[in-house]
């Protein structure tokens, strides 16, 4: 039985060479490419990457509209903690005014 042989560099350079070759046969071998085929991948690439940033804005669009929404249900809240005070010091000065005319009635009666 035969050992390793160890591959002389001669040898090693003739591999390369047959594989550089069949390397080449094989991409001689593949078919022209379709100038139409090419031209409908550019425009489903194209489709789509409008696609894509059409929904990006209207992304961007629901996020603004979200912080106006949220901007003005502030803005309501505001407006209805402003009223309410202005409610409470009205009551306030209504209760003082009743209360003050309680007294000059009673004060009336003696």
């Amino acid at each position: 039985m035969a050992g390793y042989k160890d591959p002389g560099f001669s040898e090693r350079i003739a591999r390369a060479a047959a594989a550089k070759q069949a390397a080449l046969e094989k991409l001689r071998a593949k078919p022209p490419v379709d100038e139409a085929v090419l031209e409908e991948r550019r425009l489903a690439r194209l489709a789509k990457e409008a696609a894509e940033a059409e929904k990006r804005a209207a992304k961007q669009a629901a996020k603004l509209a979200a912080i106006e929404e949220a901007k003005a249900a502030a803005e309501a809240a505001r407006l209805a903690a402003e009223q309410e005070a202005v409610k409470a010091v009205l009551t306030e000065a209504e209760r003082k005014a009743a209360r003050d005319a309680r007294y000059a009635a009673r004060k009336n009666r003696k």
